[in-house]
């Protein structure tokens, strides 16, 4: 597939279902098909339906498409609109409210949140490496303050709210991880840096006492903000620091408001961008269409928790 020089472009070539159920195929399975149920590729496609196919091993004998076991299954969404919204949230550099998206593809605005969230899903990544070399961690607070809400839903008097920490090692000129956070204890975010860091790998931070035992396991430079200092030569947290305005302008300027609960989504999302900011914009499409494996139900999403 030859690269998209506008939306427009990429409109007119993913403009019926069938082209986009082909090209799913291709993403998925890399032309050769998988049973979801069984994971064999023993299988027949059906020459009067040819998008069903059936596994042909004896313990399996289901039937299935290039949709089940996926965040397309049971979609009544056309893959017209689900790979417009795969595209627009895949290359846009702060993403697409759900209002928004929902005037772009003339559907309601529940359904568009509903898509961002099961494409959010699709963009997190499962595996990610390990960071190394030199790796910059920090923590931000998410969440407005206490005096912009209504007065009959205010917490606490002229105080912050309930904010909530996200926190974040980002590797230089590599990768980056960001985790909400529920337990604020040093316990907990010194378990978050080494499974996420190679061991005696050179750690920047701030002067929290989060970081106070990071010189067991790594070596570790610090940066004393306290006393209005940014950068020693090579010892700085500027790179997590620029991330973290990159990430509040996505959630203040375009969400307004999002939920602790969901949070973490929009964390990945971000990520996803961050991480792959190298690939052309119809690889990242292409990476994001093949990441479908999973399902986000309705019910679970808006469940209490």
């Amino acid at each position: 597939m030859k690269p998209f020089k506008s939306i427009i472009e990429f409109q007119k070539h993913f403009n019926t279902d069938e082209k986009c159920r082909l090209y799913l195929e291709q993403q998925r399975w890399n032309g050769t098909p998988c049973c979801p149920f069984c994971g064999s590729t023993n299988v027949m496609r059906f020459s009067n339906n040819h998008k069903i196919l059936k596994c042909k091993e004896k313990q399996c004998y289901n039937k299935f498409s290039v949709l089940v076991g996926t965040v397309y299954e049971n979609t009544k969404l056309p893959l017209v609109k689900w790979f417009y919204a795969i595209y627009i949230l895949s290359i846009h550099s702060k993403g697409i409210s759900s209002m928004q998206l929902a005037n772009m593809l003339g559907i309601t605005q529940k359904s568009a949140w509903f898509l961002n969230h099961r494409i959010r899903e699709m963009l997190t990544d499962r595996n990610p490496e390990l960071l190394n070399t030199i790796v910059e961690v920090d923590e931000t607070l998410i969440g407005g303050k206490e005096s912009n809400k209504h007065k009959a839903k205010r917490t606490s008097k002229g105080g912050q709210g309930k904010k909530v920490m996200v926190f974040g090692a980002i590797q230089r000129q590599g990768k980056l991880i960001t985790k909400v956070i529920t337990d604020q204890s040093p316990e907990n975010i010194n378990k978050i840096i080494n499974d996420n860091i190679e061991k005696d790998s050179t750690i920047m931070s701030d002067e929290h006492h989060y970081y106070n035992k990071l010189k067991l396991n790594f070596k570790h430079e610090r940066i004393n903000h306290r006393a209005k200092e940014y950068a020693k030569g090579n010892v700085y947290t500027n790179t997590i620091e620029g991330y973290w305005s990159q990430l509040k302008r996505q959630i203040d300027g375009i969400h307004h408001f999002v939920s602790p609960k969901h949070l973490q989504r929009y964390c990945n999302e971000s990520n996803y961008r961050h991480n792959n900011r190298m690939l052309a914009q119809d690889e990242r499409f292409a990476q994001s269409v093949s990441q479908c494996n999973g399902r986000l139900k309705y019910k679970q999403l808006i469940a209490k928790i």
